[in-house]
């Protein structure tokens, strides 16, 4: 294997005493004599705020947009000096209400200033914050905050009714609810009648001084639980310490600095990425470090591009659903624009992707078309983006070569969980070669691949597979209150991420697949079946796929969420009449996409018993609010099967029928 990227660090291990073989341990190249340290002079997240804030005290840090009526208009700012103050003052409110260091603070809301600021009140005391996430169920609220024994909560002005709902449950511990802006007589009466005591955030303001003395953190100390919602069962606590957190801060500041344009005071982060999940809390946390500007959106998708032209950010963090829209939106600009411009684009297209596929770094590979072609969808990110992350699942390919071809900015696709404490891979930017991949492991991480055995998955052949094991400083220090869960992860200093990744030959890594969602068909064939889904998933007249089979039955079935203009074109082109719900209900319409489905099974060569034998068609996207996905687009395969079982049954039923 090629070392150009990672570093071997020590030997495979062979298959002994019931364990399976490991292949070797890597580092990165840019840690190949070390793991990154932290520097001495700091304990907590809280000092690479104060040290940010003592550089960049008047620079814009935090900014929304003022909505006057119902409507928005430009961003209105914070300094980072109003932002240490109102910390300062808002931490001292808490200690005032007797939280004491290690006490737990939820935070539960959209994105905002008062959510950053609540966060940095509580690091500056060594008080934990738990994030409440706004998908999340009620009950999930309820869980959290009774099993973190939250005794103090900020919530967004939007979530006081539903919180309201969960408090009667929640008294044994929480005293105390601030809301990030305003609060009504009658809701802070709701509160007060089962001992909950509530503020608006400036009432809870005045409360603190700025003459608080700050208690002595260390490295080793716990920062944050953060739940993560899982595919099944309650929510597992994730502990977090300061060390961690502020080690995948560095390390991202390292491979950016390394490999790219190290981002400075002039940046600005469009914040629109749940705060409640690690990765947009590392990235924000990373920008404040190096004292740039965070706008937030107003937290409303429909206005997610119009707050993007308002803010034009520098750097931009999605997630694989949005780039997609992003994309789709560009290429049907394109194609609605006439044989010359489009004859015109897929040549500039083509040219560019060659010079960066011979090695051309993004600024040099078209500069000409750049300026000619590109940059008009440039400007769909506002026209400044320079840095483009993505995470929370893998990017498609055809839409990670879009990004990197047209966006004019250097791109790195990441791959982490919150228990790696964000990403433990990046793909270094402006490295061609790493497209499709995930990348190099972080500076703070060593990896390696364990063998599985029963899915056939080898960490010692030539191609090495298996599960992705890691070890570090950004690991975290275990599930809260559930050490059995936190034996079964981490195994002999090991911790076992259950996505299954390939060594490229390049030293990058490849996710493939998922370590438990496997299942035997009757004829006692293995079905890997997030492998299957994300090949039916590049089929273009699908958004989402949920493919299902168990070791009752022979073959597989399938839900399809269609993409809704692939089923209007083939119903003008068919004349058949109805709206898109009727259309899906349609049997020809249902006929057409599954050999369509089939079609791409069999271009990427899944095997007979892969292929699907019949699908319902769902004209609503799978959404957490029927909890049938997580907060980051991960399908819950238990939930799912309850909510379709009649419609699988179904499925079976008429595929039976058929086949006879």
């Amino acid at each position: 294997m090629s070392t150009m990227y990672t570093v071997k660090v020590e030997e495979s291990t062979p298959a002994a005493g019931g364990k399976p073989s490991a292949g070797p341990v890597y580092r990165c190249i840019y840690a190949k004599d070390g793991l990154l340290e932290l520097p001495p002079d700091i304990e907590s997240p809280w000092e690479l705020f104060s040290h940010s804030f003592k550089r960049n005290s008047e620079n814009q840090m935090l900014g929304r947009r003022k909505v006057v009526g119902d409507k928005a208009g430009p961003y209105v700012w914070y300094t980072y000096q109003q932002v240490y103050d109102q910390a300062i003052k808002i931490g001292s409110a808490i200690r005032n209400r007797n939280v004491n260091p290690g006490g737990r603070c939820g935070i539960y809301g959209s994105n905002c200033p008062e959510w950053i600021i609540a966060m940095e009140a509580c690091n500056s005391h060594g008080i934990y914050y738990v994030p409440l996430y706004d998908t999340l169920g009620e009950n999930a609220v309820e869980f959290i905050i009774n099993h973190a024994e939250v005794s103090i909560i900020f919530v967004h002005e939007k979530k006081i009714q539903a919180m309201l709902r969960s408090i009667k449950k929640c008294t044994s511990h929480l005293k105390t609810l601030i809301s990030f802006g305003k609060i009504t007589n009658a809701q802070k009466k709701e509160a007060e009648q089962v001992g909950v005591s509530c503020f608006s955030w400036e009432e809870f303001s005045l409360t603190g001084s700025m003459d608080c003395k700050l208690p002595p953190t260390k490295k080793g100390d716990i920062c944050t639980i953060m739940y993560t919602s899982g595919t099944t069962g309650d929510p597992k606590g994730v502990l977090l310490t300061n060390e961690a957190i502020m080690a995948e801060v560095l390390s991202m500041d390292q491979l950016i600095l390394e490999t790219g344009k190290p981002v400075t005071e002039e940046d600005t982060y469009f914040s629109f990425l749940p705060l409640a999940h690690v990765f947009d809390q590392i990235v924000e946390n990373y920008c404040i470090h190096r004292g740039a500007s965070i706008g937030f959106w107003q937290g409303d998708v429909r206005y997610l591009f119009e707050d993007i032209q308002e803010l034009k950010p520098t750097i931009f963090c999605g997630v694989p659903r949005v780039f997609d829209r992003l994309c789709t939106g560009i290429l049907d600009k394109i194609s609605s624009g006439g044989a010359l411009k489009k004859g015109l684009f897929q040549w500039a297209y083509n040219y560019k992707l060659k010079n960066l596929k011979n090695g051309f770094k993004q600024h040099e590979a078209a500069p000409l078309f750049d300026r000619l072609v590109f940059e008009k969808i440039k400007q769909a990110l506002g026209g400044r983006v320079h840095i483009i992350i993505s995470g929370a699942a893998p990017l498609p390919l055809q839409v990670e070569e879009f990004l990197r071809v047209t966006s004019c900015s250097l791109l790195s696709q990441g791959y982490g969980l919150t228990e790696s404490c964000g990403g433990c891979f990046a793909s270094i930017a402006d490295v061609f070669s790493m497209i499709g991949t995930v990348g190099v492991p972080m500076t703070t991480i060593e990896a390696r691949l364990e063998s599985v055995p029963e899915m056939g998955y080898d960490a010692l052949s030539k191609m090495p597979r298996g599960e992705i094991c890691l070890r570090g400083r950004t690991l975290f220090s275990g599930y809260y209150k559930r050490q059995d869960l936190t034996d079964e992860v981490i195994v002999d200093g090991w911790f076992h991420t259950g996505d299954i990744g390939e060594w490229q030959p390049n030293g990058t890594m490849k996710i493939i697949d998922r370590k438990k969602n496997i299942f035997k068909l009757s004829q006692g064939e293995y079905i890997a079946v997030e492998n299957i889904e994300s090949i039916y998933g590049q089929c273009p007249l699908v958004t989402s796929i949920w493919v299902y089979g168990n070791s009752f039955e022979s073959f597989l079935v399938a839900v399809v969420v269609p993409e809704r203009k692939a089923v209007e074109d083939w119903a003008a082109i068919h004349n058949e009449t109805g709206d898109f719900k009727s259309l899906c209900t349609d049997p020809k319409a249902r006929k057409y996409i599954l050999d369509e489905l089939n079609k791409t099974g069999q271009k990427h060569n899944l095997r007979g018993f892969e292929m699907l034998k019949a699908i319902h068609l769902e004209p609503n996207p799978f959404d957490t609010e029927r909890d049938l996905i997580t907060p980051t687009f991960k399908l819950k395969r238990p939930q799912l099967l309850k909510f379709y079982r009649d419609c699988i049954d179904q499925l079976y039923n008429e595929a039976k029928a058929t086949n006879k």
